[in-house]
């Protein structure tokens, strides 16, 4: 090879174009054509030479080459951008006759009874994406957003290897590639790769993803790119949003020549079906639900296009949708199987909450064995017994649940469920709470609670140890190396690289995140303590208020009671919770390590101003922000100078609004209250924004 700062040759150059050429068209049939024509060892010795000839000539390296595809600086913001005409979303059907009226409209619109062509496709529930390509090179990459405005995601959609960073020349003819094409699609993380990126994520102390969608979404907003690039994400493309030369528009008749040119270009397309009939379609819609499973993203239906593009674009399109274009939804999918018992797990609270063993049955995509059954009211409601055969369902297509038990195929031989009157875990006493569904353990050194208290105690939004996951909780316990939270802090290297699994490294990683948590906020370590009523909001309510540790422990009950949005019954939770004597000892071994808790140590760590753009604010949260949880949403509010309140009144300075915005909306309408819509809010989080008083 040649030595560095040389000049590269010709040779070299004409070296590198044909890697970077052969790379391309191999990621091309691999991703697109799913059909690879070489190993994955000479994929990599390919990609290992060119890597080391740009390595040694970097004038040789272009933002289109292969290698480009993982680097650079995290970013502190994702800027938002506009779309070039709105990004709609789809009207549902869950009905035959719904599609066939769909259909009917068609037919209206075109004043004919010939029957349209459709072209059919599943609904992937993935992260809808906008790509734009300038002179065949990949410009721009937006999210959806609110259909209007989307966030900046370049960097990251570029770390997605089934996306192509140039356009594939090839099939192209003699028009050649276009000189601007924008394109919609879908990035979606694989159900295999999602249970193990959890299992992973477990094992690490993270909080698991709820399902594919939100793990995809999750890993295309991460602020480091080099993030986004370690998850197995996959993209599938289906709509050409606009595409031109330099002198005018590319017209495109039929859907299924914006599948074949997606195709053609180097996008993967997904699989679809044409239909001569809305009658064809309809009896193919249960070949597709029952083909669901198979595929490698989620689904909960299939997607209906009127393959005539011109007449679809005539049509237009409602507020928020085309009219050529529909939805089905699939019904939720519902199984028999038998409940061979019912099991009580114990809560950190000391709750007990039965789980139904099942007889192993697959159901949306997976295989389930257990259904919580939540309390004894719901066992009673749905008179649930032991050797029962009952309909499962998944709620929202990912938790499981009983929706009825088949009373007609009972033998005889079923069993009433008996709540214990004796914890499983520490065998103390279990009363029934006054005035509740819930049963509770009244152990004071319950092993079951310890175990969830201590997962809760290292959860993200409470001290956030990382690394401290279940497994490593369990193994712990098991070698008695901690009798409380307290006692992490304390925990030596050598004894913790005695665990099962665990080296020295993983070892060095846990113990560092144990440190680093001695600087969390106040209230971050308030929620920590899982003392009952008290969950985030309350907790930044309360380091507001006190301001310290010491002072939050020794405020009178008077004082507790002036707090805003701490009722009696939080109040009383408190004042058990101070006297425990296992509470003063977790107290004492806390100070004893160092664990610094004021509300200093707050405004510090999140670098907000005093002031902030909410100072002195009350607002209230309603709808789903895009992007962020409710707890990071109401924790940026607090970090921006505002207080976060549970519900509407005279008080509050705005309502910030999100999708499937709730009654608190209409409440704010109604007061003439501001309303600060996700995209508004997003821009202020990021800094781009001030909140005014007045519309």
């Amino acid at each position: 090879m040649a030595p560095f700062n040389e000049v590269p040759t010709k040779e070299m150059r004409e070296r590198v174009e044909a890697l970077r050429r052969e790379i391309r068209e191999h990621q091309y049939r691999y991703y697109v054509l799913d059909g690879p024509t070489i190993s994955d060892r000479e994929y990599d010795r390919l990609y290992r030479e060119l890597e080391e000839l740009e390595r040694k000539h970097p004038e040789l390296v272009v933002p289109d080459s292969p290698t480009q595809r993982v680097g650079g600086e995290a970013s502190l913001v994702f800027r938002s951008a506009p779309h070039m005409r709105p990004v709609l979303s789809l009207s549902n059907s869950f009905t035959e006759d719904e599609v066939r009226a769909f259909d009917r409209r068609i037919r209206d619109f075109a004043g004919t009874s010939a029957p349209p062509t459709y072209v059919v496709e599943p609904k992937i529930d993935g992260l809808s994406v906008i790509l734009r390509y300038e002179e065949g090179k990949l410009a721009l990459g937006l999210t959806r957003g609110d259909g209007s405005t989307g966030e900046d995601v370049t960097r990251n959609v570029r770390t997605v290897k089934p996306i192509p960073l140039a356009l594939r020349a090839d099939g192209q003819g003699e028009a050649g590639l276009p000189a601007f094409l924008e394109v919609r699609g879908e990035i979606y993380l694989p159900k295999e790769d999602f249970g193990r990126l959890n299992e992973d994520r477990e094992t690490e102390g993270l909080p698991a993803f709820a399902n594919p969608r939100n793990a995809a979404a999750g890993s295309l907003r991460q602020l480091d790119p080099s993030v986004t690039a370690s998850r197995p994400l996959r993209a599938l493309f289906y709509e050409i949003r606009e595409m031109r030369t330099r002198d005018a528009p590319v017209p495109l008749s039929c859907e299924q020549d914006v599948l074949r040119t997606l195709r053609s270009l180097g996008f993967p397309v997904p699989i679809h079906d044409v239909c001569g009939s809305v009658e064809g379609l309809i009896k193919r819609i249960p070949e597709w639900e029952a083909r669901r499973h198979d595929l490698p993203y989620d689904t909960d239906g299939v997607v209906i296009k009127l393959d005539d593009r011109i007449l679809g674009e005539s049509m237009g399109a409602t507020g928020h949708s085309p009219r050529a274009q529909l939805a089905f939804k699939f019904p939720a999918e519902q199984v028999e199987t038998k409940v061979l018992d019912i099991e009580i797990t114990v809560g950190r609270t000391g709750v007990l909450t039965p789980t139904a063993i099942l007889e192993p049955v697959r159901v949306s995509g997976s295989t389930v064995a257990r259904a919580v059954l939540h309390n004894e009211d719901i066992i009673k409601e749905k008179d649930v017994r032991i050797g029962d055969t009952v309909i499962l369902q998944k709620a929202g297509e990912v938790i499981p649940e009983i929706v009825a038990v088949l009373k007609e195929k009972r033998t005889g031989g079923e069993r009433e469920f008996t709540w214990p009157d004796k914890c499983p875990a520490c065998r103390a006493d279990v009363v029934r709470l006054p005035g509740e569904s819930a049963y509770k353990c009244t152990g004071m050194a319950c092993p079951a609670q310890l175990r969830e208290y201590l997962i809760h105690f290292a959860s993200r939004d409470a001290m956030d140890i990382r690394g401290l996951g279940p497994a490593m909780v369990d193994a712990l316990l098991a070698a008695a190396l901690i009798r409380d939270a307290g006692d992490l802090y304390f925990l030596a290297q050598e004894d913790v690289m005695k665990l099962p699994r665990t080296k020295e490294k993983s070892a060095e990683n846990l113990l560092s995140s144990i440190r680093a948590s001695k600087d969390r906020p106040l209230a971050r370590l308030l929620y920590a303590l899982g003392i009952k009523h008290v969950g985030l909001r309350a907790s930044y309510t309360l380091a507001e208020q006190f301001g310290s540790l010491d002072a939050f422990l020794s405020v009178s009950l008077e004082q507790l009671a002036q707090v805003a949005d701490v009722g009696p019954e939080t109040v009383r939770s408190i004042e058990t919770s101070r006297n425990q004597e296992s509470m003063r000892e977790l107290m004492a071994k806390l100070k004893r390590a160092g664990v610094r808790a004021a509300q200093e140590q707050e405004r510090e760590a999140t670098k907000a101003p005093l002031g902030g753009p909410f100072a002195g604010k009350t607002l209230v949260v309603t709808g789903a922000i895009p992007g962020m949880t409710r707890s990071e949403v109401e924790e940026r509010i607090r970090e921006l100078g505002g207080s976060v309140a549970s519900s509407v009144s005279g008080n509050t300075f705005a309502v910030v609004v999100g999708e499937s915005a709730g009654s608190k909306l209409e409440r704010a309408r109604e007061l003439g209250i501001r309303i600060i819509e996700a995209q508004e809010f997003l821009g202020i989080e990021q800094g781009r924004g001030t909140p005014q008083d007045g519309d």
